[in-house]
Order: structure tokens, then C-alpha cells, then sequence
């Protein structure tokens, strides 16, 4: 048995080339949750929507990137390769020759988005026979029985319906652990929630799932006998245990969730028997999803929000979605400003999606060009009274929710008046 010091020297020297330790720890790709042919029902515009779901597909290829130039024995799919039993079979092709072109092991189980049972993907016989002939090394594994390959023991724990009330690792807890070879690195392959970390699928609410849904027990699973547990269910990047993670989806599919949001990677490590395997993080992601908080007030605001949008995204265009969360108070002219840039970041982002209310009101130049109309009483009065009621309003600390619809309306009814003053000013 190799140390944790020497097996780190080795895949040191492994990754470098060199010729005598390529061979000395198996090396394998953990990877799930591809969910290739997700719908994004979100997206309204169809060619974006495609971008998306072919992002997708071109991770495949990324993985294959990842698996040659980190000279993998075997790639493993901890589930939810696909995403539904619907998946048009150009799709299920053109995956499946990527998949194909890796030649090395493909090990995968089903999850829950693409369970192994009657009515799934994978009991399709368009997909049976695509997979026959375009990716011969892929073992889809749909029994709970040890799998030996070149250089390890994998125990698959594959689902079989969606929503299953029973641990599908719980056949493991049973095994005789004599009739198998001492020598060989064991990994478990599963998909699904932990005991103690409230994983999930990212389309649903976890609060209407019941607790025992496809849930794993890593207490059952006797880790003086596993070497390593390769998970698949939650998107993100996590350790949940000291040979357990789940690699979160190689192509990121949601905004991030704070600081521990790590999505968009596969993981890569070397395996001895005996020995706690510390993977190595490889990014896979093709798309950039962006959380931007602002609050807007002032031209330097907006002066600001441009400089971060430049930094963070730039000239790219069709690879970036954001999420822009906003509040405060523009001008009119500045509002004009903030609108335009937004619809900029519409065509040439992917998708943007705007949280909060940016208030709009005419700042002290354009209020006066109504007030100070010698020529028309009428709309000076009226604005000088709108504005008065507004800063009525804004004496009181709370407004209910009468007075902050009363506040929107007078909002509104001011620019509402300067547009047509501009327009009386430009007749004239």
C-alpha cells in the first residue's frame, strides 16, 4: 500500500509524463448530473434556449478534454446523464459519440432524471442500439453488483425509479467483504441525497420532498471497506464526508447560491487501496452565470455598474446570463441610461433576469424645467403640488402599503408630466 505523501509524489509525476509512474495508481474521472437535453423553460427566445441545451453537449466534450489530457483509466457517471425520458434521439447520438470517442471505460448509473426502470431513458430502444454502436466502452450498470474493472471494484447503486423510499446503497452494507480481492481500490457509485446534508434536485422545492427519497445512509456503507463514494444529485461542489463528494454538474445550470456555489467542474483523482484519495478540481464550464447586487442613485452608480458588467463579462457574446438585483432612485435622464444599457445586456447576454425596482423620478434640473414654466401656470402648479405631496409622503419613516402606492403613483404622474412638457417644448 502506498502512503498519502508517496501517492501524491506519484500522481505529481503521473500528470507530467513521466514513464514509469503512469501506471503505478489507477486514475479515474468522477462526473454527473449532465442532464443533457434540460429544457430551460425559462428562456423565452428559442435560439438562446438551444445555446443553452447545447452547452450542454459540448461539456461531453469538455469531460473527454479533461479525461485525455489527465490520461484517466475510467470515467464515472454518478448519474442523471440525461435529463428526461424525452430526449430527442439526435441528441442521445450525438452525446453518445462523444462519449464513444474517449475510448477508455464509461461507467454509468442512472439517477433520477434518467432512471434505469420501465418508462426511462435508458430502456429506449433507440438508445439501447445508439449505444451499442457509437459507445461500445460505456457500461451502463443497472444491477447492485460489484463491477471489476483493470484496476479497481466499483459498486454501483443505480436507480431504478425516480423517486425511490429505499437506500439504494443499503445492498452494500450486505456484502462479504472476504470474497473480494484485499488489494483493489473499491469506489461507490450513487445518486442521491446523504443523511445530514440536505441534497436535492435543483428543479424542485425541498420542502415537498419526502426525507427518505433516494437517501443514502454513508454510515451503512462501511468506509473501512470503500476507498472512495463518487455522488451525483447536488449540483454544487461538496465534501460530505472523508472519501465522499459530490462533484457538482460539469456545466452550470442556475445563478450561484453565496460562496460555497462551486459548479462547473468534474473531479479527477488517483486511487490506492486503503488510501483517502484527495481529487484534484478540473473546470468543465463553457457559460458564465453572474449575481450582481446594485443600488443605483447617481450617475457614478450607473458609472459603476458598467466598470463591473465591463470586467466580469466584457465584449463575450451568447456565453453569460445575469441576475441583477436593484433598488433606489435615478433621474429621468439617468433611468434612460440604465434602460438602454439593459437592453444591450438582453441581446447580447443569453439571459438576464432583473430583481427589485429601480425608482424613477425627475431630478432637480428636470423638475425645474416644469416649475419654472412662466409661460404655462397650469403644469408648474401641478408639478410643484405632486412633488409636494411626495415629499409629504417621504417625512414618514414606514409607509404602508396605501401610501407607498399613493408614492408610485405620484412617481408616475411626474414623469408622466415632463414627457410632455419635452414633447410641448419640441412642437414649439
Amino acid at each position: 500500500m502506498i502512503s498519502p505523501e508517496g501517492a501524491s509524489e506519484i500522481a505529481d509525476s503521473r500528470q507530467h509524463g513521466d514513464p514509469e509512474c503512469v501506471a503505478a495508481l489507477p486514475r479515474f474521472l468522477h462526473t454527473a448530473d449532465w442532464q443533457i437535453g434540460k429544457p430551460f423553460r425559462n428562456i423565452t427566445d428559442p435560439q438562446k434556449r438551444f445555446r443553452l441545451q447545447q452547452q450542454r453537449i459540448l461539456s461531453v466534450s469538455r469531460i473527454a478534454a479533461v479525461a485525455e489530457e489527465h490520461n484517466v483509466d475510467a470515467v464515472l457517471v454518478a448519474g442523471d446523464l440525461f435529463d428526461s425520458s424525452t430526449v430527442p434521439s439526435a441528441v442521445v447520438m450525438e452525446v453518445l459519440e462523444v462519449i464513444g470517442s474517449m475510448n477508455r471505460p464509461v461507467l454509468v448509473i442512472p439517477g433520477n432524471h434518467d432512471h434505469g426502470g420501465a418508462g426511462g431513458v435508458w430502456q429506449r430502444q433507440d438508445v439501447q442500439r445508439q449505444l451499442k454502436e457509437r459507445a461500445p466502452l460505456m457500461q451502463l450498470l443497472l444491477k447492485p453488483e460489484p463491477v471489476l474493472i483493470d484496476h479497481a471494484l466499483v459498486l454501483p447503486c443505480p436507480l431504478l425509479r425516480q423517486r425511490n423510499s429505499e437506500d439504494p446503497s443499503a445492498w452494500i452494507s450486505q456484502l462479504d467483504w472476504q470474497d473480494l480481492a484485499e488489494d483493489c481500490p473499491r469506489i461507490v457509485l450513487a445518486h442521491g441525497a446523504v443523511h445530514g446534508f440536505g441534497s436535492t434536485d435543483y428543479n424542485h422545492d425541498s420542502a415537498g420532498q419526502s426525507e427518505r427519497i433516494n437517501r443514502i445512509d454513508l454510515d451503512m456503507i462501511q468506509h473501512g471497506q470503500v476507498d472512495y463514494i463518487a455522488l451525483g444529485d447536488w449540483h454544487n461542489l461538496k465534501q460530505v464526508g472523508d472519501r465522499a463528494w459530490y462533484c457538482g454538474t460539469p456545466e452550470p445550470d442556475r445563478f450561484d447560491q453565496g460562496d460555497q456555489d462551486q459548479r462547473g467542474q468534474v473531479l479527477v483523482f488517483d486511487i490506492d487501496r486503503g488510501t483517502c484519495p484527495i481529487p484534484k478540481s478540473v473546470s468543465t464550464a463553457g457559460l458564465h452565470w453572474h449575481n450582481l447586487r446594485v443600488q443605483l442613485r447617481t450617475t457614478s452608480d450607473l458609472d459603476r455598474l458598467e466598470r463591473t458588467l465591463q470586467q466580469r463579462i466584457g465584449s463575450r457574446v451568447g456565453r453569460d446570463l445575469l441576475r441583477l438585483e436593484i433598488n433606489g432612485q435615478l433621474s429621468l435622464r439617468e433611468y434612460q441610461r440604465f434602460d438602454a444599457l439593459i437592453e444591450v445586456l438582453r441581446t447580447q447576454l443569453l439571459h438576464v433576469r432583473i430583481k427589485g425596482t429601480c425608482h424613477r423620478r425627475p431630478g432637480q434640473e428636470e423638475l425645474r424645467a416644469m416649475t419654472d414654466r412662466s409661460e404655462d401656470h397650469l403644469i408648474s402648479s401641478i408639478a410643484l403640488q405632486l412633488q409636494g405631496e411626495l415629499e409629504n409622503l417621504e417625512l414618514t419613516k414606514t409607509l404602508t402599503t396605501e401610501q407607498q402606492s399613493e408614492a408610485e403613483l405620484i412617481e408616475l404622474a411626474l414623469c408622466e408630466l415632463h414627457r410632455l412638457c419635452s414633447e410641448s417644448s419640441l412642437n414649439n
